[in-house]
């Protein structure tokens, strides 16, 4: 057979099923943030306190940082097309219901409940593209779907804002969440796993299977060691793994000061008209997004200039969470171009500083990788429900300033985290029981 022939040549597949996870991480992102942008007219009708909305912010969190477990072994034990849509229409159905809330209670619950449904999306985007893609083109489909969660919210703010003032805080709920409905059903009827895919060739299948792509997950796991405590101890026991689950925690403290506080901190506390705002707050998304792409073409450039990889790793990271605290220059300026400067300096920073999970794998001792990845999770996604708590607390006297030094703050001492408690990079090692 000739090698250009079409037969011989492997079908790009893929990369369709690449834009089916990027819609769905946009649509995941839109269903966490359209409270943000619902929040000041949600506030006003119902007299919430800054305290309250902080635990109305926090209560996605609560539930999808508790579901990350079950919903992880849900992903192992259903195929991704049918728990995929599934999650994804239960999940904006519940959106849909937020636009009905009477109050507090219902409004808390009724977050609490999407975010223990959005709770397996991230490990089903982890497992579709380990199946469908070989590792050497697997981090490059990793930075492409989670560019979704800024590119998509840079390009939805405006329109999530236009969608309110036509339709109001209710509508906004409705009309976002049947989004959601509609596309989990498209992601029914075109999603299926390599093998089972019509379209994909033998070529397509071959080059990822030889790349080290998981076509049958029936296959996977044999042979791993079972769960001991001795193991979690043994996690939390280090410097080193304590410097990157801190560094977690403030990379994710601003992420979610953007996704929950900061169109509500535009229009009460610093004054800008609603459609003002969703535009303004486009802006910082869309840095932040050149922040991950950007991290990741420099990191990849140092390596190719002779830097070891990890110290190539290590600096953008740190670069960027220092760049994250600009965010408090906002408290000196009163123009809109110059806060929305101050906050897009400080999200840039944040996406450049979001390659933290390669350090999991870089430090971890080799037979504890999974049980690493799982504390740092955990820390990281702590501070959706600390932060937006403490910024309403903050916030609570009228006053935003001392809730953006908080945020400067996290930034610097994430940064000290990598620099004084990870030190050197080297894999941390432990001494084997004799089952290992």
């Amino acid at each position: 057979m000739n090698a250009n022939s079409p037969a011989a040549r492997p079908t790009r597949i893929r990369y369709q099923v690449l834009f089916l996870i990027f819609v769905n991480v946009v649509i995941n992102y839109m269903d966490r943030s359209n409270l943000a942008v619902a929040a000041s007219d949600i506030g006003k009708e119902f007299r919430f306190s800054s305290v309250q909305m902080g635990l109305i912010f926090s209560a996605f969190s609560w539930t999808y940082l508790l579901f990350q477990v079950p919903g992880g072994i849900l992903v192992k034990r259903f195929a991704p097309r049918a728990l995929y849509a599934a999650s994804l229409i239960s999940w904006s159905l519940a959106t849909v219901l937020q636009g009905f809330a009477k109050g507090f209670a219902s409004l808390f619950g009724l977050r609490m409940m999407t975010g223990a449904l959005e709770a397996p999306a991230f490990p089903i985007n982890n497992r579709v593209v380990s199946s469908w893609f070989p590792i050497q083109e697997r981090a490059s489909a990793i930075a492409v779907y989670t560019s979704g969660q800024f590119l998509g919210l840079a390009f939805l703010m405006p329109v999530l804002s236009g969608i309110q003032l036509r339709a109001g805080w209710k509508g906004l709920f409705v009309i976002t969440g049947l989004i959601g409905v509609v596309w989990g059903l498209v992601w029914y009827v075109f999603y299926r796993d390599p093998l089972q895919h019509r379209k994909t060739n033998k070529a397509e299948l071959a080059h990822i299977e030889k790349g080290g792509g998981i076509l049958d997950r029936r296959q996977d796991g044999g042979g791993k060691r079972s769960f001991q405590w001795s193991d979690l101890r043994e996690v939390l026991a280090h410097r080193k793994l304590w410097g990157i689950y801190l560094g977690q925690f403030a990379v994710n403290g601003a992420l979610w000061f953007f996704l929950t506080w900061f169109p509500k901190y535009l229009v009460d506390y610093r004054g800008l008209d609603f459609i003002q705002s969703g535009y303004w707050a486009s802006v910082p998304y869309l840095a932040a997004f050149v922040g991950v792409l950007g991290s990741g073409f420099l990191s990849d450039y140092l390596v190719r200039r002779g830097v070891p990889p990890a110290r190539a790793r290590k600096w953008p990271i740190i670069a960027g969470l220092l760049l994250s605290v600009c965010i408090v220059g906002a408290n000196y300026v009163h123009t809109p171009g110059w806060i929305i400067l101050f906050m897009s300096l400080s999200f840039f920073g944040v996406g450049f500083a979001s390659i933290t999970w390669i350090f999991v794998s870089t430090l971890a001792p080799k037979h504890l990788i999974d049980i690493t990845g799982g504390v740092f999770n955990f820390i990281g996604q702590l501070s959706g429900i600390i932060v937006p708590i403490v910024i309403g607390v903050l916030a609570s006297g009228g006053n935003f300033a001392p809730a953006l030094i908080f945020i400067a703050v996290l930034g610097a001492l994430g940064a000290c985290s990598y620099i004084f408690l990870v030190g050197n990079v080297e894999r941390v090692t432990v001494e084997k029981t004799p089952d290992q």
